[in-house]
């Protein structure tokens, strides 16, 4: 499994009746209750945000992201966005927080996808970010006397502003065909009821960080199913929305794409393009995966169709006959039915059909080991001894300074601790990539299997969805029913290219 992050490209929050934006604020806060800085009561926001999403359609368009073998299965997308309360100490219990709000509890937030014009039709509602940071002073109102069309003229305050997006606009020309994008009753052209819901979450304490699954709703945009995205929004369940009669004012927030931490909003996109290869460990009466490389000058490179692959005895004779499947760029994989003839011995698998730009490539043959089922076992009436590893790596050195524009394939070489001798026999490795902020493990990538070619193990490590900062390796190993980790075997940091 390997993930991508696609960044918010732009974020707001959409105050009720009001012509505040705060576009450029580093965080949201999204309230219900009572509201001094709006004119109606009850008073509620809802946060906006648009993704890029184009390098992740560029990996979905060359194959690094595939479906080939695992189809949409082995695809999630989920959203992320860390809770602010982690930061504010009284925001943990029942008292106010520094801006005089409590933290809200039990309560549901809705995922909704920006809808057209009349909701399901119409036009595209395009909408820009702003240039606003705070509110404006609680001392000063809105002008009421023509429908909330025009704002009084405030205080000077360079945090301030009232320039779209808002509630009313979403471009300088142009307003939301609903007041605040949608309607949560009755009476606009987008009703609560006309709205796309991606997903729901539920915030038993409100301190809980934002994990919204936006599969279903992302693999629709990569395969083109669907179209016309302006961004998605955020908001409470209108029933919070619509509550009357309350005093106090109660928010949750959470970090949007302008914070000055490690803690930016993005999409996590999780993929299956694992590989285990079972060339120098096929055994009989198992299934056993078997992989193509395609390469152009050392580019990973994916060929016109998918390759056929023919496995014979030493004989001659066919034993089975597949059609690879595409797990990533310029890899293959079949995995083969069970093997039962008497072993070892020796069989070979025929990669054809090999086509690129329209012309035929000659047939690649390779020679095949079919292992006895009984050396897949360690058998014995002694317990065996768990081992300690090391580890060397290439494609990333020990405190290297990496361009965010680079795509590394990091080496694993995994050996036995103390000695040069690099482990022949299959090795089950995970790797885990982190970031320290200051006590605290800051989790970029969780624990991952490391491939497994025939002559390697690697990962790749794309630079250029990461925020630069330094970042730190684990290894775990798994060995005699031990769970291994070695900590922190390699470290290196990411810089901003200008």
């Amino acid at each position: 499994m390997s993930i991508h992050r696609s960044y918010f490209s732009r974020n707001n929050t959409l105050l009720s009746n009001s012509f505040t934006n705060t576009g450029k604020s580093p965080w949201t806060q999204l309230y219900f209750g009572s509201s001094s800085d709006v004119i109606a009561s009850p008073g509620f926001s809802r946060f906006i945000f648009d993704l890029d999403l184009s390098l992740l359609t560029q990996k979905f368009s060359d194959n690094t992201i595939s479906t080939g073998c695992t189809g949409f299965s082995g695809i999630t997308h989920t959203l992320r966005m860390t809770n602010t309360s982690s930061f504010d100490k009284e925001g943990l219990s029942n008292e106010y927080t520094s801006q005089g709000r409590l933290r809200a509890t039990s309560f549901d937030l809705i995922l909704f996808r920006i809808p057209l014009t009349s909701g399901n039709t119409g036009s595209a509602q395009t909408w820009d970010e702003g240039v606003g940071y705070d509110y404006y002073d609680v001392q000063n109102t809105l002008n009421s006397s023509n429908g909330l069309l025009t704002p009084i003229t405030l205080p000077q305050d360079k945090s301030y502003s009232q320039r779209p997006s808002n509630w009313y606009q979403r471009t300088t020309l142009s307003g939301w065909s609903t007041n605040g994008i949608y309607n949560n009753t009755t009476g606009g052209n987008v009703n609560y009821s006309d709205l796309i819901i991606v997903d729901t979450q539920h915030f038993e304490f409100g301190n809980e960080d934002i994990e919204f699954d936006m599969t279903n709703e992302i693999n629709q945009y990569l395969t083109g199913s669907t179209s016309g995205f302006t961004g998605w929004g955020i908001a409470y369940l209108p029933q919070l929305e619509n509550l009357t009669g309350l005093t106090e004012n109660y928010s949750v927030g959470f970090f949007t794409r302008h914070t000055q931490t490690f803690y930016e909003p993005f999409l996590e996109t999780s993929y299956n393009d694992l590989i285990l290869d079972n060339r120098n460990s096929f055994y009989s009466h198992n299934n056993n995966n078997l992989y193509l490389y395609s390469y152009i000058g050392g580019v990973p490179t994916s060929l016109d169709d998918l390759p056929v692959v023919t496995i014979e005895n030493n004989q001659g004779n066919v034993v089975g006959t597949y059609t690879g499947c595409q797990i990533t760029q310029g890899v293959y994989q079949i995995t083969t039915s069970a093997i039962t003839a008497s072993t070892p011995c020796m069989y070979t698998d025929t990669w054809s059909d090999l086509v690129y730009n329209g012309v035929s490539l000659p047939d690649i043959v390779n020679d095949l080991t079919v292992l006895p089922y009984q050396n897949y076992f360690t058998l014995g009436i002694q317990s065996k001894d768990p081992e300690l590893f090391g580890f060397d790596f290439y494609g990333i050195k020990q405190d290297e300074k990496i361009l965010n524009t680079d795509l590394r394939k990091v080496g694993v070489i995994i050996k036995k601790a103390y000695t040069s001798n690099q482990v022949l026999t299959p090795v089950t490795a995970y790797y885990r990539i982190y970031v320290n902020e200051g006590t605290t493990e800051v989790q970029v990538q969780d624990w991952t299997q490391i491939n497994r070619a025939s002559n390697e193990y690697y990962f790749i490590f794309d630079t250029r969805d990461k925020i630069p900062n330094e970042y730190n390796v684990d290894i775990k190993v798994l060995t005699s029913g031990e769970v291994d980790t070695y900590k922190k075997t390699l470290t290196f940091q990411i810089v901003d290219k200008k």
